[in-house]
């Protein structure tokens, strides 16, 4: 029996439980013939607020390793207006997207699940034909040729990412945006999806260089994850360690290659990136590491750590630090510190009922006695235990901690927030359809600590968690929401004036922006004013 399930169902029998495995691996080994058509295949969209995808594989099987040559049309009529299944009967919608895409099956817990999510890439032409990529805009998002098509199975709320994404974008150099779509795969309604970015090195994403093989094109850009052992990896030169900076010496940390792929790097590459790594590992290994001039901050951008650990704690996210923990670097001229992208947090904010993750009480980075106690081979590096015993680095996680509830952190912030993508999904009978395709209300619940009986019910678990989450986040980080703040931005915001013209556009940080993305930034105009704007 799977573990994952076992561990998962404890208030069945092991006999009902069982046979649930056994119903899931069977259905899931026939479904793989079909490829993994929903439970209900009678499911017709007629019509719909969200965007409708449109993918035509042929009857070909999608893999999760090798990509397949498959054709993908989307509709969006646009905001406000309808999209319908029938495009034979409503040919005059507007085609967001008309090509070819390579596609193939996405994620690890996630590919688990019964409703599979996809990676593709828009090409110019059929991989039989060479396959040359094409970059293009898809729903409005910026233009790009690596793409992820989500399917939440295990959030029934359907909104964890984005809602992470959503409050991360101000703070950290990129987050990755999507939409919310339908799917129809091969003339089969597979239910609502997310359309989105993956975090990528592109021009619009991490605009990461590609390296080259001797000075300063050598040293960038790059991005490694401390992930599964499951591909090609090296491993740490250091173990995790447990609350109290104990050593697990039957533990290890790996990390993946990832930007370029193990296969497109040189040897020398490969070796720089793991010398980098292991120097950065070896100065918040060293006694002297909070040093000013030798400590991490020479080799880490404090500040982005700061950011990715505020957003995986406030969802208390299961994976945070040890599985799909993304760290890039860019060429030593630009700047030679690694930094952090936040992906995957589907499980977060109550949603997960292993190893705490239904609390709000405890900290993510302290996990390891748990992950230990539960056999969990994937741990929190060590890092992140020594970065939290920084009386500095400490005062700076509180003083942006502040920073965020000031802004777009408010409760009333993040409730607008949901509300506006539960409406989303429930305008015209998203998620109604989804459910009936999938029986997300009737199935077995892995991994959800809360299920209940309708979308609403989980919605409002979510809401419930996280003010929860909210409150324990402010007492630990001494936030109070009444006391008087100051804004520690360089940029300060100041009042409304009409008629200017626009000419800089910053983060709440400070750093100039070119072209904003979703989040809270600070406008400079022609008359030397600036005002908090959000887009």
């Amino acid at each position: 029996m799977n573990d994952k399930i076992r561990k998962t169902l404890p208030s069945l029998s092991m006999k009902t439980a069982a046979l649930l495995c056994l119903l899931s691996a069977s259905t899931a080994a026939s479904a793989q013939a079909w490829n993994n058509k929903p439970w209900n295949t009678d499911v017709k969209l007629t019509e719909t607020n969200l965007p409708i995808v449109f993918i035509n594989v042929k009857g070909k099987e999608i893999k999760r390793d090798d990509r397949i040559t498959a054709r993908m049309k989307i509709i969006d009529n646009g905001e406000g207006q309808l999209n319908y299944g029938d495009t034979i009967k409503h040919p005059k919608q507007n085609v967001d997207y008309d090509g070819y895409i390579a596609l193939r099956y996405r994620g690890n817990s996630s590919y688990d699940a019964p409703k599979k999510p996809y990676s593709f890439r828009t090409l110019e032409q059929t991989l039989e034909e060479g396959g040359k990529k094409q970059k293009v805009k898809l729903l409005g998002m910026p233009k790009d040729n690596n793409w992820a098509l989500q399917a939440p199975y295990c959030d029934k709320t359907n909104m964890r990412d984005l809602l992470a994404y959503n409050l991360a974008a101000p703070w950290m150099e990129f987050t990755p945006e999507g939409r919310f779509c339908e799917l129809i795969l091969d003339g089969t309604y597979y239910g609502v999806h997310v359309l989105q970015e993956v975090v990528s090195k592109g021009k619009n994403r991490l605009n990461l260089d590609d390296p080259g093989t001797s000075g300063d094109e050598l040293t960038g850009g790059y991005m490694v994850e401390v992930d599964r052992n499951d591909e090609e990896v090296f491993w740490s030169s250091y173990n995790p360690v447990d609350n109290f900076g104990n050593t697990y010496g039957d533990k290890g940390i790996c990390f993946q290659y990832k930007e370029p792929d193990y296969e497109d790097m040189t040897a020398t590459q490969r070796n720089y990136i793991r010398q980098r790594v292991k120097e950065m590992e070896n100065t918040l290994a060293s006694a002297n590491y909070t040093d000013e001039e030798k400590g991490y901050r020479k080799v880490i951008d404090a500040k982005s750590f700061i950011d990715y650990q505020l957003s995986k704690e406030f969802g208390h996210d299961v994976d945070a630090y040890r599985l799909s923990c993304k760290l890039y670097k860019r060429r030593d001229s630009q700047d030679p510190r690694f930094k952090l992208a936040i992906w995957d947090m589907n499980l977060a904010y109550g949603n997960s009922d292993y190893h705490d993750g239904w609390r709000t009480d405890t900290w993510c980075y302290r996990m390891n006695n748990v992950l230990r106690s539960n056999g969990e081979a994937f741990m929190v590096p060590f890092w992140w235990y020594k970065l939290n015993n920084d009386n500095r680095y400490k005062e700076e996680l509180k003083a942006r901690w502040a920073q965020y509830r000031h802004h777009n952190y408010t409760e009333e912030h993040i409730m607008e927030v949901i509300d506006s993508m539960a409406a989303v999904l429930t305008a015209h009978g998203a998620v109604d359809r989804d459910n009936r395709a999938w029986y997300r209300y009737g199935n077995y619940a892995w991994p959800n600590k809360y299920v209940g009986s309708n979308f609403n019910d989980d919605v409002n678990y979510m809401k419930k968690w996280i003010r929860e989450r909210m409150a324990w986040m402010d007492k630990e980080l001494g936030y109070d929401p009444n006391a008087p703040y100051e804004e520690p931005s360089s940029v300060t915001a100041a009042e409304v004036v009409t008629n200017r013209t626009v000419t800089d556009i910053y983060s709440l940080d400070g750093r100039k922006v070119d072209t904003p993305r979703r989040g809270i930034y600070i406008v400079r105009y022609s008359d030397g004013t600036t005002r908090k704007v959000m887009f």
